[in-house]
């Protein structure tokens, strides 16, 4: 009786032939970085990259994102310590994965001091614990894939960075690929062991395959004009240092090998570049991820400039290393159902913007409110909420987590760091009591003690926006536009959950649900229109019932309302008394708050002062967000803002 395969066969996927190959490329040369996987869900990113293994020769290791740090890089044995004495150390996840491929389903959702880890074990090919006076190193080398949805948040640039070969998938459009893709899963799910031995001959061939081109890779000759070709496209792209070049070099090589060729030649360097260079050139969160057909083609024709005059092209009629041998033409092997790279593949069209549920809006058309840059990043002012919180690890607000600046000791909990001062002086306490102050030390379980660090959190900003009439003068609305971007910017380097409520009109309208995704808020928050009265209550209201919706999904993490207005609350009968009533209600419930001013000239109502008074939030005005005002602020009042929070 066969033994029944609990994986998919990587030559049994349908399309997505542009990540088979990504993938194909980084096996054959782990020294390109891996690959990241952008897509939408059920595109069979995590099938493609599980069936990965046993085609490459290297085993798969899943690091979860919930994974503990000691999980990941590896711990002593405390029992063996304490009883035998032995400093056993026990490898971790990215020990195991040394030689083969360590996977990260989700990765953007992964926290940022595994992160941290992450990056250091990538760089030096080695994972290093360096703890409580205790020092390992282990071999961590190890080819990187990712997957993620967009949505749900980006990635940090330096971990971005990481990936040698981005590839963006969407599920097929075309009806007989889905009917093909359903009908062989369904198949795989009644008998797994007679679907899999259905591709074996497949598998065996590309494995084969994949193990000639891994051979061959390292003779294969980049020739002097096509290094000119790459660092002439990459220039003109504005590629931000000099991995992007190698990466190229690297994947148009292994190209190269994969289709049996001894050199590289313009063909592998467009397939490299097309791979290797979208993600690279995103120097702020909103940017665009890829570049059109039209970009790619003045990119190569930047590089053709670079690379000179061209050699001669060889006689048709004559012999040479993609007419046969190992691997044949480009579109050999068992990898698909279609061309490698082709200009119809289904990750090549454009992907369907996600439907986030937001409501039209309830008010006459009015101008777009629009995103404008303000330029170059700008810092923010930090606004945070007080006290110490427990939500996800982040940059904003204070919070207890396993990194950090440690505090004091506490009871000892597996997971948690252990506190080595605390844990002596326990045990030299339990001595002395016990009448023997001039004994030896010893040390049992029950003297260990835990470590409370104090580190950073994420939390959930939502942002209401007063997109009334009198917000809407031209100066003005430029400002404020600036504003949001750069606060949506900011939240995404602190790494918040970003809900943005817009008012105008007569009803206020969640424009942006709670998202990780602060590129999709600017682009929603774009499209909103401007004009009509003032729903201040409406908003704070709506505001209200973001919060609550989103703190029964995350218990943990704690809001801040950031409010962008005049103060003026125009729509519906007796409307100042109820966003009064509104803000007094925000205000018991102890949601840090904080008030943006933003109204300008010479004659000022200072309505948004009240509405700040009544929230029990800071109030700031546009200027004082600049630059300059936090040297100002930094001089008078270290810390930055707190929005003070009351007990309900």
């Amino acid at each position: 009786m066969s033994v029944i395969p609990a994986r998919y066969p990587f030559t049994a996927v349908v399309g997505q032939d542009r990540l088979k190959l990504a993938l194909i490329l980084s096996a054959i040369s782990p020294g390109i970085g891996g690959v990241l996987i952008r897509g939408e869900k059920g595109t069979a990113k995590s099938t493609i990259v599980r069936g990965l293994g046993p085609v490459a020769g290297g085993r798969v290791v899943e690091l979860p994102i919930g994974a503990t740090e000691d999980r990941v890089v590896g711990s002593l044995d405390l029992t063996g310590v304490l009883r035998e004495g032995r400093a056993d150390f026990t490898p971790g996840l990215l020990a195991q994965a040394d030689g083969g491929v360590l996977y990260i389903d989700e990765v953007n959702l992964l926290a940022d001091h595994l992160v941290d880890v992450l990056l250091d074990a990538a760089a030096s090919g080695r994972v290093t614990i360096e703890r409580d006076g205790v020092s390992h190193t282990q071999a961590a080398d190890f080819v990187l894939v990712g997957t993620m949805n967009p949505e749900e948040g980006e990635l940090r640039p330096q971990l971005l960075d990481r990936f040698g070969l981005a590839v963006d998938v969407v599920a097929a459009p075309d009806v007989d690929e889905r009917v093909e893709i359903i009908s062989r899963r369904m198949e795989f799910d009644a008998d797994p062991g007679a679907f899999a031995q259905r591709y074996a001959a497949d598998e065996d061939t590309l494995r084969s395959r994949i193990a000639a081109a891994r051979a061959a890779v390292r003779q294969v000759s980049l020739p002097v004009a096509q290094l000119r070709r790459i660092a002439g496209i990459c220039a003109h792209l504005g590629v931000d240092g000099l991995r992007g070049d190698i990466v190229v070099a690297r994947a148009a090589a292994a190209h190269a090998a994969w289709r049996g060729a001894g050199a590289v030649d313009t063909d592998d360097v467009a397939v490299a570049v097309e791979l290797a260079l979208p993600h690279r050139r995103r120097r702020d969160p909103f940017d665009d991820s890829g570049f059109t057909d039209e970009q790619l083609d003045e990119a190569m024709q930047a590089g053709d400039e670079a690379a000179g005059p061209e050699e001669p092209e060889p006689d048709p009629d004559g012999d040479g290393p993609d007419d046969g041998g190992p691997g044949g033409g480009e579109d050999s092997g068992p990898i698909g159902d279609g061309p490698v790279i082709g200009d119809d593949s289904p990750g090549d069209r454009a992907e369907p913007q996600p439907d986030t549920g937001a409501q039209s809006s309830p008010a006459p058309a009015g101008a777009l409110f629009g995103t404008r840059s303000s330029g170059a990043p700008r810092r923010m002012r930090p606004l945070k909420a007080a006290g110490i919180g427990d939500g996800d690890p982040g940059r904003r607000s204070r919070a207890r987590s396993t990194r950090g600046a440690t505090t004091h000791a506490v009871d000892f909990e597996t997971g948690r760091p252990l506190h080595l001062f605390g844990t002596v002086l326990a045990a030299a306490g339990r001595t002395a009591s016990d009448g023997r102050g001039a004994a030896r030390l010893t040390l049992v379980t029950d003297d260990l003690r835990g470590a409370q660090r104090v580190g950073r959190e994420g939390n959930l900003v939502v942002f209401v926006v007063d997109l009334s009439g009198s917000m809407t003068a031209r100066r003005r609305l430029t400002a404020v536009s600036e504003l949001c971007v750069d606060l949506l910017r900011d939240s995404y380097t602190r790494r918040d959950r970003v809900a943005v409520v817009t008012a105008r009109g007569s009803a206020a309208l969640v424009s942006v649900p709670p998202t990780r995704s602060v590129e999709l808020a600017v682009r929603r928050l774009a499209e909103v229109r401007t004009g009509g009265r003032t729903p201040l209550a409406e908003g704070l209201l709506a505001a209200t019932e973001v919060i609550d919706g989103a703190a029964r999904r995350e218990p943990q993490r704690r809001p801040l309302l950031v409010v962008l207005t005049d103060g003026r609350a125009t729509a519906g009968p007796d409307a100042p008394r109820r966003a009064a009533a509104a803000a007094a209600g925000i205000a018991r419930r102890g949601i840090a708050s904080v008030v943006v001013d933003c109204e300008q000239g010479m004659i000022r109502l200072g309505m948004a002062h009240e509405l700040a008074a009544r929230l029990g939030a800071q109030c700031l005005t546009l200027d004082e967000l600049t630059p300059a005002a936090l040297h100002r602020s930094a001089l008078r009042r270290p810390g930055g803002i707190v929005a003070p929070r009351r007990a309900s």
